[in-house]
């Protein structure tokens, strides 16, 4: 089983001043410590759940570029790119250049977006949940267009919501085909099937349902002719070691839960994150401990 690090709070001790080299501790020791890949929320504001909207939030692509800088091993990516935030040239072009100067280790992720009140606030325009995914399924031909163009050979791009005269992207991707497209949601008539016909990785919550969801996953791609098994499958995950490792036990229980439900890589929050010592434990104790954890198929019931 693979282990991804989400960071979904920025509001840590020191403030503002403090935040950029708090991040900076965080992003290199997860890299060192041996998770693969480092991913931010797409958010402006802060999100119900994890705290009031006038809390500390970072600008996802902005963050990613800065760490982008402090690691050499962890992919890098949001969790997940409302699709209405960015014209999808624009998004592209964005993920290009975080996969160039990484390396090659972007991934764009994206989803239909929900937070109105977010969205309202800043001005960005909310369509109905319907227009949301015909705009998060032009969004992925466009980006997919981007990346497969030679330059001199782009082709223009007619949809109902976005029209591009020339998909022009250079540089283009390091990563080829394209950056890894992961499509984050469980909507079973929609999301799912965009899934099967777009992306190379999914995320779902971890919740007793997920064998149903794979299933459903299963039959989308059956209906795409799509191989289900090139689809990466991963979940949500809370990583709470506590705050001397006393709850490992605990973590490992549920990425073996996890792997039984079909999940191959768990991509989790911390507690505690900014004290550093989290970290190390999962990367000390966790990781290695279910480095061999294969996925189980399991029938849906």
């Amino acid at each position: 089983m693979k282990i991804g690090l989400t960071i979904p709070d920025f509001t840590w001790p020191g403030g503002p001043a403090k935040l950029g080299s708090t991040l900076a501790e965080i992003a290199r020791t997860a890299d060192q410590a041996g998770f693969e890949s480092i991913w931010v929320m797409d958010h402006f504001w802060q999100i119900r759940g994890n705290g009031p909207p006038e809390h500390e939030m970072l600008e996802g692509y902005t963050a990613l570029a800065f760490m982008a800088g402090l690691t050499s091993r962890a992919r890098l990516g949001t969790m997940v790119t409302g699709a209405v935030y960015r014209y999808p040239g624009v998004l592209a072009k964005t993920v290009t250049t975080l996969d160039v100067l990484s390396g090659g280790r972007a991934w764009l992720g994206i989803g239909a977006a929900w937070n109105e009140a977010e969205s309202r606030g800043l001005g960005i325009p909310f369509p109905p949940i319907s227009e949301r995914f015909e705009r998060l399924e032009e969004t992925l031909r466009i980006c997919l267009e981007m990346w497969e163009g030679k330059r001199g050979s782009e082709r223009p791009f007619a949809g109902v919501h976005y029209q591009l005269e020339r998909a022009l992207n250079s540089p283009q991707s390091l990563t080829r085909p394209h950056p890894p497209i992961l499509i984050g949601g469980g909507g079973e008539k929609k999301t799912l099937r965009l899934v099967a016909k777009y992306a190379d990785a999914c995320n779902l919550f971890p919740m007793p349902e997920l064998p149903h969801k794979l299933e459903v996953l299963r039959e989308h791609c059956r209906a795409e002719g799509r191989n289900y098994d090139e689809i990466e499958k991963t979940a949500m995950f809370r990583f709470d070691v506590g705050d001397n490792g006393e709850k490992v036990g605990q973590v490992i229980n549920g990425l073996r839960w996890l792997a039984g439900m079909g999940i191959q890589t768990a991509i989790g929050s911390v507690p505690n994150i900014d004290r550093i010592k989290p970290l190390e434990t999962i990367g000390q104790k966790v990781i290695p401990a279910v480095a061999d954890l294969e996925p189980t198929t399991v029938a849906a019931g």
